[in-house]
């Protein structure tokens, strides 16, 4: 008989408590240890140190600094074109999973690199890998149908050498698999995690980019600034975050006995109850809805698992505490 959780929690955009990222930046330290970061450096109008959000080239270089400072990593960069992740939110998946972890093993966070988490759509910077490696020492598979963004991938991995023997890149020659081709049905995997393209369209694609620059600027922008919206698979595919969600839950249940979380950004609330269906659609015995938050921004986690309470109970003897 399956078993659906459903876990409700009231939305609030605060960041995880493990995050580093709670506090304002402290510009004086970052800039230390990357100095190329003070020239975007300013004070706004209420007297705090700050950067344009809107210049790409600000971004990369607090980016730069952030991974340097926090996560050890000397070497950062992605191509021109290409989507330049916030770190604190990237950060906040990888608590909000390790938490996840956690309350299937009584409270205890399952760390160290047996540990293996899946990236789909692991992208040019391999934000998440680097980050989870850092906080829990997970080992990690990232994927994608970018061959450039691996290339990216692979430098940063190559440049920092605590990385080399942690992340695994694999590329996915077919656009409309998710799992089939990159997980391997011999291979555990503790969890999974995705940043699915939210849009349907490049039309609608590029409207958003420009929305969110123009609130950046606090006045209307009408042309994309290069470097800033990310490449086409990256922010969206046909049917947009809904019909990509859709088909990982589908493609999953093939893949229901060698992984124990599959989880997915779900950017949309209104998207929630298509999602929650077609879960209950496949037999996912267990599902958990998890609400984050950065700023105004809030999204959430949708996380589920096929296997039942005694397969949950082997997993956890043989891979999280033996």
């Amino acid at each position: 008989m399956t078993e659906i959780k459903k876990e409700k929690a009231t939305e609030k955009a605060v960041l995880h408590s493990r995050n580093k990222h709670r506090e304002q930046y402290d510009f004086k330290t970052l800039t230390a240890v990357c100095p190329e970061l003070a020239k975007h450096v300013k004070t706004n109008a209420f007297g705090i140190e700050t950067i344009d959000f809107a210049n790409p080239r600000a971004v990369k270089w607090l980016n730069k600094a952030l991974l340097k400072q926090y996560y050890s990593v000397e070497f950062w960069d992605i191509p021109t074109g290409y989507l330049c992740p916030p770190i604190p939110g990237r950060a906040d998946y990888i608590h909000h999973i390790a938490e996840l972890l956690g309350s299937s093993n009584n409270g205890k966070i399952p760390v160290g690199n047996k540990i293996k988490c899946m990236d789909i759509g692991v992208g040019a910077g391999c934000i998440y890998p680097v980050i989870g490696n850092k906080e829990y020492g997970w080992s990690f598979i990232g994927s994608d149908i970018d061959t450039k963004a691996l290339d990216s991938a692979h430098r940063i991995i190559h440049d920092n050498a605590f990385l080399i023997k942690n992340i695994t890149l694999r590329f996915q020659e077919n656009p409309k698999d998710i799992f089939h081709g990159i997980m391997e049905r011999t291979e555990p995997v503790d969890v999974t995690i995705c940043n699915p393209p939210f849009h349907s369209s490049a039309e609608e694609s590029e409207q958003s980019t420009l929305k969110k620059m123009s609130s950046l600027k606090n006045k209307k922008i009408t042309t994309p600034v290069l470097n800033f919206g990310g490449q086409s698979n990256e922010l969206w595919c046909e049917g947009g975050e809904v019909r990509f969600i859709r088909d990982m839950i589908r493609q999953s249940k093939q893949f229901s006995a060698n992984c124990f979380w599959f989880s997915t950004l779900v950017a949309k609330k209104d998207h929630l109850a298509l999602i929650l269906e077609a879960l209950k659609s496949v037999g996912a015995f267990q599902m958990k809805t998890i609400p984050m938050g950065q700023g105004t921004k809030i999204s959430r986690i949708v996380a589920w698992t096929f296997l039942n309470s005694a397969q949950q109970k082997k997993w956890k003897e043989t891979r999280w505490n033996a």
